[in-house]
């Protein structure tokens, strides 16, 4: 079966990008990823140990339907299993841990367990993962990193984070990668601080635009 045949990964090669989220007030997760959303987002993460994450999980798959709401830095069983319930549409984790795997498959939702080596990514993606995120990337030299997997896992949807930002984002679309994920780099301090959604909005359109086939 081709990789992209699934729904999930349909939308990561159509969308290529994720926003992570974390954020320390549930109103301003609120808004920046209402922002993202404005610059043509849809695959939006809201991380575990965010300000009651599931509960703006939950908003945000009211007010933003033409979203995918996701969370991740999920680390136990019990926080998948709430997030699960709380409504995330996808699941990521910093580590692979089998069981979580499993139980995520078991109730339908895609889960992207965090990996760095090679025996890492196999074995969530053999686990049943729905991508496997190889994290943190700039730890392990960037798009080279990535491009070098290529030849002997090529089958395994990469998802690099950890590093990822509106510049070199593009290197790791064409190094393989089927999606980025950008945290820090997509909500620049200044702006969050003033409270410039249109700056940040802006910033994601941007991203989008240099990810574009060509």
């Amino acid at each position: 079966m081709n990789i992209f045949d699934s729904p999930w990964l349909t939308l990561l090669q159509e969308h290529r990008a994720i926003a992570v989220i974390r954020s320390p007030q549930m109103e301003l997760g609120f808004q920046l990823a209402k922002a993202v959303a404005a610059g043509g987002m849809r695959l939006i993460e809201i991380t575990w140990n965010s300000d009651r994450a599931g509960t703006l999980i939950a908003q945000l798959r009211s007010e933003l339907p033409g979203c995918t709401i996701g969370t991740g830095t999920l680390l136990t069983l019990a926080q998948l299993k709430e997030a699960i319930a709380d409504g995330a549409q996808f699941l990521f984790t910093p580590h692979t841990e089998e069981t979580m795997i499993h139980a995520a498959v078991a109730a339908g939702i895609p889960i992207v367990p965090g990996a760095l080596s090679p025996t890492e990514i196999v074995r969530g993606w053999q686990a049943g993962a729905g991508a496997v995120k190889v994290f943190p990337i700039s730890a392990v030299g960037g798009a080279g990193y990535i491009k070098s997997l290529q030849a002997p896992l090529g089958d395994i949807p990469l998802i690099p984070t950890g590093g990822v930002t509106l510049d070199n984002a593009r290197e790791f679309i064409e190094a393989g990668a089927v999606a980025v994920g950008l945290a820090g780099d997509l909500f620049p301090k200044q702006w969050v601080e003033a409270r410039d959604w249109e700056a940040i909005a802006q910033r994601a359109h941007n991203l989008l635009q240099s990810l574009k086939s060509g």
